[in-house]
C-alpha cells in the first residue's frame, strides 16, 4: 500500500524540480550537498505534499525516518528529543519536521543543541510558514550546510501540468487557471473536483473568495444535515476525533460521518484525529459562520462543554492539551487578546520546584519585589513546594521565571495569617462575604515573577493560567480562586467582567498588591471559563437560582461524578440550584432524588439502557467507564452513546423538575 501511495504522489507531482535535485544529492552522500534543509512558505503553498515527496525519496533510497509535526510537539525540548532520539543515535536517519511554525521558538535550541549531536550521514528537513532566522544563513559555520528555499506558486505549465493530470476537460482548464493561478492548494482543490464541479464558469471567481467558492465546489452537496453538522465541528476543533464527534454529535452514528470527513482532500489525519488543512479550516469556518451563524455558535458552545468535561476528567497529561484547544476555540475573542500574548518569541517550557532551584527563586523575588516577599517565598516553598513551577527559555534551559499557586484549606492556619499579609487580605475577603466552610479551600495564584516582563501578558502568565484554570476546574471543594497583581489598577482593566476586585491591597515591604477573586459556589468553574473565553454570551446568573440551563447540566455531571466521594459531593453545585433548596438534609436527600431519577429513566423503552449506563457508570462501583462497559457486554463506543443519552435524558428531567417542582 505504501508503494501505491508513493506512486501516485509521483504521477500527480509536478514541479520543485531544484528542492528534489539538492535533496537526491545529499541521499547519495555528496560531500558538497546540505545536511538541512529548510522550505518556508505560506499556507497552501505545498510545503506538506514536498515533505511527503522528500520522504518518499528517502524511503526509497534505504533511509530510516523519523516524521514530526510541529502542531502537536509540546514545549519542552527533551520531549522533542525524545521524539526525534533516533536522529542522534542511527547513522543515516533523515528527520522531517512539518509546520514548524508552530514549534517555532525551538529554532535556537535546534542549531545550538541538537542538530550538532547528529548521528553520522543523517539530514534534516523543516517546513514552516516562517522563514529562519537570518544569523543562521548569514554563519559561516551553517551556510555551506543550511539549504533555504522559500516555495513560490506554481508557474502555468506547472499548474497546467497539474491540471491534466487530474483528468480536468480542456475547455475547463483555461477556466481554473485564471481562478485559482498557481496557487498549489487551489488548485489540488479545483482538481479534486474533478470536470463534474467545473460546469459553470461563474464557479471560477478571480478574487480573494477562490478558496471559499472552491470549497463550495468541492464539498458539493452533503449527504445529510448529520454530514453537515460533522464539518462544522471539523472546521472549528483544533482537532477532531471520532470521540470528540460523539461528544458534539449525541445520538449520531458518528463512525460513517467521521470516515467522510477523513475523505474530504482538505483534511490531515493525525495522531490526535483529523486535522483541516490551515488555509481550508480558515475558509470553510467563515463561510459556516455568515451562512449559518447559530449553527456555528452551538457547536462552539458544545465544543467548550466537552473540552470542560474532559479537563475536569481527563488523565493529567491530557489536561493542558485540552486547554490549548479551548483556547483555539475563542482565540479571536477580545478577552483573550487582551490577557493573553500568544506570542512564541523567548518560548518557556514550565517544571516543578527543584530544590536546586531556590536560589534561583529568591534572587529574581528580591529583585522585582523586594526582600520581604523574597522571604515570603522562601516560606511558601517550605509549605507548599508542589505549587511552585519553575519557567526556562526553551532555546537555553535558563531559569527565568516562577510562579506559585496555592491551595489552602479551611479553616486557615494561623501561622499562614500572621505571615502573609496577602493571604490574610483573601481569608478576611472570605469571611466578609461568604465564609468557607470546612471542607473547602482556596486558591491562591500568590506569585508571578518573571523579571524581564513583570505583571505584563507573557508566556509565563498565559501557561501559569491555563495550569490554574485546568486545576480549578478538577478541583474538588474549592471555594474560591484569587488572583494578586502589584499593578492593581492595570490589571483591575484586565480582568474585568472575570475576577471580582476585592478591594483589599495588601502591603508586603515597600509594595502594595491587588487581591482579585471569585467565588465558585456561586459561578461553577466551567460557566466562568465560558464566560473569560467568550464574553459576549449573556453573563451566567450569580446565586443559587436561577441558572442557566447549561450550568445546571454541569452541575447534574458534577454530582454523578462526584457520587462516591462523600466530601466532594457534599460540595457539588447542585446543592446550591433550587432543586435542593428545601431539603431537609440536603445531601442525603439529593442522593436520593438524584437515584430515583435515574430508575424513572427506565419506565420509557427508550431510555433503559440510558439507565442502565449510568447506573454502572456512577452507582455500581466500577472503577472506570471502560470497566462498566465490560459489565454491561458492550463496546466501549456503544455504552459511551448510551451514558451520553442517559445524562441528556436525566439533565431534561431534572431541569423540569428545577423550573416547575422542586419537590
Amino acid at each position: 500500500m505504501g508503494e501505491r501511495l508513493s506512486r501516485a504522489r509521483v504521477r500527480s507531482f509536478v514541479g520543485r524540480d531544484d528542492e528534489l535535485g539538492r535533496f537526491e544529492a545529499a541521499l547519495a552522500g555528496d560531500p558538497q550537498a546540505p545536511f538541512a534543509f529548510y522550505v518556508y512558505g505560506p499556507g497552501g503553498i505545498g510545503k506538506s505534499t514536498l515533505l511527503r515527496r522528500l520522504a518518499d525519496h528517502a524511503r526509497t533510497a534505504g533511509r530510516s525516518l523519523v516524521e514530526l509535526d510541529g502542531r502537536f510537539v509540546s514545549r519542552d525540548p527533551a520531549d522533542f528529543e525524545r521524539a526525534a532520539g533516533p536522529f542522534l543515535d542511527v547513522p543515516g536517519t533523515v528527520l522531517f519536521v512539518d509546520s514548524f511554525e508552530h514549534c517555532q521558538w525551538l529554532e535556537s535550541w535546534l542549531w545550538h543543541h541538537f542538530l550538532p549531536r547528529a548521528a553520522d550521514d543523517t539530514l534534516v528537513v523543516l517546513a514552516g510558514r516562517l522563514a529562519p532566522q537570518p544569523q543562521w544563513t548569514a554563519d559561516p559555520a551553517w551556510s555551506r550546510l543550511l539549504h533555504v528555499s522559500e516555495l513560490e506558486p506554481f508557474s502555468e505549465e506547472q499548474a497546467r501540468s497539474l491540471l491534466v493530470a487530474a483528468q480536468i476537460r480542456p475547455e475547463l482548464r483555461d477556466r481554473v487557471l485564471r481562478f485559482a493561478g498557481g496557487n498549489p492548494l487551489a488548485l489540488s482543490l479545483a482538481a479534486a473536483t474533478g470536470s463534474a464541479g467545473c460546469g459553470r464558469e461563474e464557479i471560477w471567481a478571480p478574487t480573494a473568495d477562490v478558496l471559499r467558492t472552491l470549497l463550495a465546489g468541492l464539498i458539493g452537496e452533503v449527504p445529510t444535515a448529520a454530514h453537515r453538522r460533522a464539518l462544522e465541528v471539523a472546521a472549528q476543533a483544533h482537532s477532531t476525533s471520532e470521540e470528540l464527534l460523539a461528544a458534539v454529535l449525541p445520538g449520531e452514528d458518528v463512525h460513517p460521518l467521521f470516515a467522510w470527513l477523513r475523505d474530504l482532500p482538505f483534511m490531515e489525519s493525525t495522531h490526535r484525529g483529523l486535522h483541516p488543512h490551515d488555509a481550508a479550516r480558515e475558509t470553510l469556518a467563515a463561510d459556516l459562520r455568515w451562512r449559518a451563524p447559530n449553527a456555528f455558535e452551538g457547536i462552539r458552545r458544545r465544543l467548550a462543554d466537552e473540552y470542560l468535561r474532559i479537563l475536569r476528567e481527563a488523565p493529567e497529561e491530557r489536561v493542558w492539551t485540552v486547554t490549548d484547544e479551548l483556547f483555539f476555540l475563542f482565540r479571536e475573542g477580545e478577552t483573550l487578546a487582551r490577557l493573553r500574548t500568544w506570542s512564541r518569541e523567548d518560548e518557556v517550557h514550565d517544571r516543578p520546584l527543584h530544590p536546586d532551584d531556590i536560589d534561583a527563586v529568591l534572587r529574581m523575588a528580591e529583585e522585582t519585589e523586594g526582600a520581604a516577599s523574597a522571604e515570603l517565598v522562601r516560606y511558601w516553598a517550605r509549605r507548599q513546594p508542589q505549587a511552585f513551577s519553575v519557567y526556562r527559555l526553551v532555546t537555553t534551559g535558563r531559569i527565568v521565571a516562577f510562579t506559585a499557586r496555592l491551595a489552602l484549606p479551611a479553616p486557615p492556619d494561623p501561622q499562614d495569617l500572621a505571615t502573609d499579609p496577602v493571604i490574610a487580605a483573601a481569608w478576611r475577603h472570605t469571611d466578609a462575604t461568604a465564609p468557607v466552610r470546612a471542607g473547602e479551600h482556596i486558591g491562591v495564584s500568590r506569585f508571578s515573577i518573571y523579571p524581564e516582563r513583570y505583571q505584563v501578558p507573557s508566556r509565563v502568565i498565559d501557561l501559569s493560567s491555563s495550569r490554574a484554570q485546568a486545576e480549578a476546574a478538577r478541583a474538588r471543594g474549592r471555594a474560591y480562586g484569587f488572583a494578586v497583581y502589584q499593578d492593581a489598577v492595570t490589571w483591575g482593566e484586565r480582568v474585568k467582567g472575570t475576577l471580582d476586585d476585592t478591594g483589599a491591597r495588601p502591603r508586603v515591604g515597600e509594595h502594595t498588591y491587588g487581591v482579585f477573586g471569585v467565588d465558585w459556589r456561586q459561578v461553577p468553574v466551567e460557566a466562568w471559563l465560558r464566560r473569560f473565553i467568550a464574553p459576549g454570551e449573556a453573563p451566567v446568573p450569580s446565586g443559587p437560582s436561577p441558572v442557566s440551563r447549561t450550568v445546571f447540566d454541569q452541575a447534574v455531571r458534577e454530582a454523578l461524578a462526584h457520587w462516591r466521594d462523600a466530601d466532594a459531593f457534599a460540595a457539588c453545585a447542585l446543592l446550591r440550584t433550587r432543586l435542593a433548596a428545601d431539603l431537609d438534609d440536603p445531601v442525603e436527600e439529593l442522593r436520593v432524588l438524584l437515584r430515583r431519577a435515574v430508575d424513572d429513566l427506565g419506565r420509557d423503552p427508550r431510555g433503559v439502557r440510558a439507565r442502565e449506563a449510568l447506573t454502572a457508570g456512577h452507582f455500581s462501583g466500577a472503577p472506570t467507564q471502560e470497566a462498566a462497559a465490560r459489565r454491561l457486554g458492550l463496546p466501549y463506543g456503544t455504552y459511551r452513546r448510551h451514558l451520553r443519552q442517559g445524562l441528556d435524558l436525566l439533565g431534561e428531567a431534572l431541569w423540569q423538575r428545577e423550573l416547575h417542582d422542586p419537590r
